[in-house]
Order: C-alpha cells, then structure tokens, then sequence
C-alpha cells in the first residue's frame, strides 16, 4: 500500500490561501459586473443625459443635447424681463444682467451636462459612476461675461459714485477760523468686482450683488478741535524778541492779528500715533518779515580806532571794538514756528555773532603801523558855520579808521548816513546843475582831502569822480589864495550814488586820522603804517581850454523881500584839467595813471524879491 504525500501547509495558511482566493473571486465578478452595467448604462443612454444630473435645479437626466437646451432655456436663472440688484455701500439699484456683459449659454450648458460621466477628468468619471448614477448631482451652468461690457458699466458706476478721501482741514475767513470735515474716500475695484458677479453667476446665484469696494480713511475726519487752538492764535498780537546778552535785550517786533492771518497755515503731522494739525506760518511770508527784521537789527562789526602816539609810537586807543550781529534767519525761523506750534505768543530771534578782525590789545608792530606816512591838507577859508559843522562831523567818522591790507577802502561806505538825524546840517551844495542848500554841504572838502593824501601817498585810486565846476575852496591854499596846480585834485562823494576808492596795495594795516582845525580853516589827513619806500611824482596842465561863463542870471523869489536881491550861485571859468602821477620804488617806476577833469562853466545867479528892479527878470541865454 502506497502511502499518501506529507501535507506542508499549516491549516491556518491553507485558510488564508482560501479566503484570499474567495475574495478576489468575488472582486473580479463585482468588476466585472459593475464594467458591464457601466456599458449597458452608457449604451442605454446612448445620445442622452446620464441619469442624476441636474441644472439650475432641473433634471436632465435621459434628454437629450436639444431637449436640455431648451429646458435650460424656459427654466434658465434670468430672462429678458429679469433684473439683478447690484449695490455700492449703502446704495443699491436694478440692472438688467445684459447691461453687465452676463449671458446664460444653455446650448453650452447642456453639452457640459451630457458630457458629465463620459468626458473629463478620470476622477470626475469615477465619481460620477460610483455615485452620480444612483444620486442627483446639480452641475453649473455656463453664463459667460463680457469683461469690456462689465469695464464700462462698472466705470460708469464709479464715476458717479466713488469719492475722494479727503482730509480735516481748516481755513481763514479774515482772522475768523473755520474747521472743515474729512471725508471718507471709496473707490469701486472693478476687476475684483467683475470677478465676483462671475463667480456669483456660475454659482447660479442672482441674489444682490455687493460691489467691491475700497475705503480710504482720512488722518484727520474732525479739525474742530484745532480749530479752537488757531482761533486763540488769532485772538492776541505775535511779538519776536531780542534774547538776553544783546544790547537791546527786550526790544520786539510785533505781528497784529490782521497780518498773522494771511501768513498763517496748518500742517499735517504724526503726533503718538496720532494725526494733529499743526499752525505754521508761511514760510516765504515769514522768511520776508526776518528780512526786514535783520535790516534793522544787523550790527556791523567795527574794529577799535586808535591814535599814533609819536612819542611813544604805540597806538593809544581811542574807541573799543564793537561785536557785531546778524539774524539767524533759519534757526530764527524754527523758534518762531516751534513757539507757535505750542501755542505761544512770542519767539526769541536766533542772532550770529561776528567778531572785529583787531582787538582793543592789537599793537602798532602788529598791525605795521610804525609812522606817518603822509599828512595832506585843504582849506576852507570863508565857509559858513553850516559847512564847518558838515566838514567837522564827516571828518570824525573817519578819526582812528583802520584799513585792512590789501582792501579797497570806500568812503561812502565807512560815512555812514549824511542826515539831520545824523548831526549833519543844510549848506550849499551842487545838485542838478545848481548850487542850492543840501543836507551835508561841505563833505565834498573831506572827501578831496582824502583824495590827495590817497594820491600822494601812491595807493591806486579805484574811483573817484570831479565837481560839475571848479569850486574856489579846494584850490585854496593856507594864504588864502588859489593855486591852480590843485586843480583837478577834488573829489565828490554823494551817498550813496557816487563814492571814492582807494586800494591799501601794502601788507600792512593804515590807520588814518583826521583833524578840523577851525582857527586855521584848514582839515588835514594823516595817513600812519609802514613806508614800503615808495614816491609820487605829479605832472599837471593846470587849467586849460578855458571858457568864460554865461552872463549872471537873475531870477524871483517870492520868499525875499521886495528890493532884496540874493546871490545863489557864483561864476566860475569853464576848463579841462590833465594830471599825471608817477610812483616809484626805491627810483623805478611801479605805475602811472591819469586823470582827465572837465569843468563845466558856471554862472554866477542871483535871486530877487518882488517888485525888484533886477538886469535880467527871467531866466534868459540858458
């Protein structure tokens, strides 16, 4: 007897073996069967919707691609008489959907949903066939939106409904301040708009329409409370004060209401977080107020004046340098704007100081001033005591002047004001082509007196400008005579019109001195520094071309008294003057220069009271 096999297998694995073979049994069979239902179905429902699929809430399922449609198209979401709501904040209204580019395709639609279940992704197959056959699966229609359609009916919309965003401000009416209200700014988003009315659409949703909006919100919406702090700007007077350490510590500048106003304006600025408006003035209106504020307040600095002691040969000091000033316009500027910003009603002015370039202490060796280099006069022989006033007070403002080296001294500028106000008095001069009374007669004879020492101290003359006619006391000489080797050495000065100029070319300081010696009728000039060894020769015409003047004028004056006759005007010879000057170095010649003077003639004139029997009644052969 043969005997059976052995048997490897364990019962627990031969179960296993069976159930695994039962199961994947049962898998193909189930396959199988669900791959032939899947056929049967498409073959079924050959040219017609697949069961369970809807619409807009129709079923469509068994139609065809036609009946769909026109299912679709009786029972579509908005027909010719339908309207969508659409709103913009706060305000809504009725549009017909053609009107925002939206057309419902059923044609389209219909396709889409017969081609449900057998086009399409895989997974949009499989889903439909494990589930949508034995349930209601609702697809989307398709409506389609013109975007251009939708662009110029939302711009439409936005035209007539956005707003600016606009800020809290406040204005002036007069002094009177007003506080105007912020508003709140929108703007339709149209592209984020179209977006949404098609993906509403698709949705198949026709239920209002919530335009997208942008909302802008100002920094300030409410001024009124900055309002309140601007009015009391305006209720009070504005004052700029000198700061202490300053001669004229307390004086002010004062700025009324009715000019604050027009100056005044109001900034937007980020205080803790939060915006404030903050009152300014304008500032090219208050940067022309400094202006004239630093006119009146600037301080020239002036360096100390000294006399040559020639015993000693030190300088002896006649008066202290002055330190001088001048407005900080742009810290001036801060300070007011930070005093008003606070609310304030005064503001300290910001000055610069400016130091004299010599110091009381300076001594003669170092500036060079070591002895006299020149000493010119000029006398005045017959001036009255109103052209001796003018000719003592303009020659003091030149008593102890020191000139830098190297600088072009002006005269007109070192002078200062010719006024009354200024200790000058009235006394002839020539003006217009006549001698008539003018305040500061007689400075002329300082300025020629300058002029000469100048001249014959070999500085180059940068300007200088002769009298209209040959004045008798600038040829005068200590006899009191005339000397006609001085004409064409006179000089005028008409502040601040017409100047005299001469160069300090040396590398050393010139202190000059003045002296009116009334005894003598005479004004000398002393130039002190350090001889460089230079000397002047002159070589003059003297007067020549001479013309004879017109015959005296006589004309009337209804201020003289009857048979009163005046005399205004003196005659003097019409000439041209050539002078020549030559300045030498240790015997060579380092410059020349000529000055040409042309005299006009002048007649003498003469002024009669009324009812005077004068040669001449009117003004004849002008």
């Amino acid at each position: 007897m043969q005997d059976n096999p052995p048997n490897d297998l364990s019962p627990f694995l031969r179960l296993t073996l069976q159930a695994l073979f039962v199961f994947f049994a049962g898998l193909f069979v189930f396959l199988f069967l669900w791959f032939a239902s899947i056929i049967v179905d498409q073959v079924w429902h050959a040219g017609r919707i697949l069961p369970g699929i809807s619409m807009n809430r129709i079923d469509l399922s068994g139609l065809e691609i036609d009946q769909a449609a026109q299912m679709l198209e009786s029972g579509m979401m908005f027909g010719e008489n339908d309207e969508l709501t659409l709103q913009y904040a706060d305000i809504s209204w009725q549009a017909h959907p053609f009107q925002i580019g939206l057309q419902f395709n059923a044609s389209a639609s219909a396709r889409k949903a017969f081609e449900y279940g057998r086009k399409g992704p895989l997974g949009s197959f499989l889903a439909y066939q494990f589930l949508g056959r034995h349930s209601s699966y609702e697809l989307q229609p398709i409506v389609t939106l013109d975007e251009k359609t939708a662009w110029d009916y939302l711009s439409m919309v936005s035209n007539e409904f956005d707003l600016p965003m606009e800020e809290a401000g406040l204005t002036l009416n007069g002094t009177q301040v007003i506080a105007q209200s912020g508003q709140i700014g929108r703007t339709l988003d149209i592209p984020a708009s179209i977006n949404l009315i098609a993906d509403q659409m698709r949705k198949a949703d026709i239920s209002t329409i919530q335009l997208v909006i942008e909302e802008r919100r100002p920094e300030i919406i409410d001024a009124s409370a900055f309002a309140s702090q601007a009015q009391v700007i305006l209720s009070r007077s504005f004052e700029f004060a000198i700061p202490d350490g300053q001669s004229d510590v307390g004086r002010t500048f004062n700025i009324t209401p009715e000019k604050i106003a027009p100056m005044l304006t109001f900034t937007r600025q980020i205080n803790n977080s939060q915006a404030v408006l903050i009152p300014q003035f304008r500032e090219d209106l208050l940067l022309a107020y400094l202006v004239d504020i630093a006119d009146r307040t600037a301080i020239r600095p002036q360096n100390p004046r000294f006399i040559f002691n020639d015993d000693t040969r030190q300088l002896d000091l006649l008066t202290s340098a002055v330190t001088g000033r001048e407005l900080n316009t742009n810290e001036s500027i801060q300070s007011i704007q930070s005093a008003i910003a606070a609310n304030q009603s005064s503001a300290l002015l910001v000055f610069n100081s400016l130091t004299p370039e010599i110091t009381d202490s300076a001594s003669a060796a170092e500036l060079g001033i070591t002895e006299l280099l020149i000493a010119e006069s000029s006398y005045f022989y017959g001036s009255s005591e109103p052209r001796i006033q003018n000719i003592e007070k303009a020659a003091s403002e030149f008593h102890g002047l020191l000139v830098p080296p190297g600088t072009t001294f002006s005269m007109a500028a070192s002078m200062g004001d010719v006024s009354l106000d200024n200790g000058y008095t009235e006394a002839l001069i020539i003006f217009n082509g006549r001698t008539i009374e003018g305040v500061g007669g007689g400075v002329c004879q300082v300025s020629t007196t300058l002029f000469r020492t100048a001249f014959f101290s070999g500085f180059p003359i940068v300007e200088r400008y002769p009298h209209a006619y040959r004045v008798s006391y600038y040829e005068k000489t200590s006899g009191n005579g005339r000397d006609a080797d001085l004409a064409g050495l006179d000089a005028t000065v008409y502040v601040p019109l017409v100047d005299l100029k001469f160069t300090n070319d040396t590398p050393y300081w010139l202190l000059m001195e003045t002296y009116v010696n009334r005894g003598a009728n005479r004004i000398t000039w002393k130039f002190y520094s350090t001889s460089d060894s230079r000397s002047v020769e002159m070589v003059t015409t003297g007067p020549v071309n001479i013309v004879e003047p017109k015959k005296p004028l006589y004309t009337v004056n209804s201020k003289l008294s009857a048979g009163e006759i005046k005399q205004v005007d003196w005659e003097a010879d019409g000439a041209d003057v050539r002078v020549e000057r030559y300045v030498y170095r240790d015997g060579a010649l380092i410059a020349s220069d000529t000055f040409l003077t042309h005299y006009a003639p002048w007649r003498a004139v003469y002024e009669c009271g009324p009812g005077t029997d004068c040669p001449i009644s009117k003004e004849e052969d002008e």
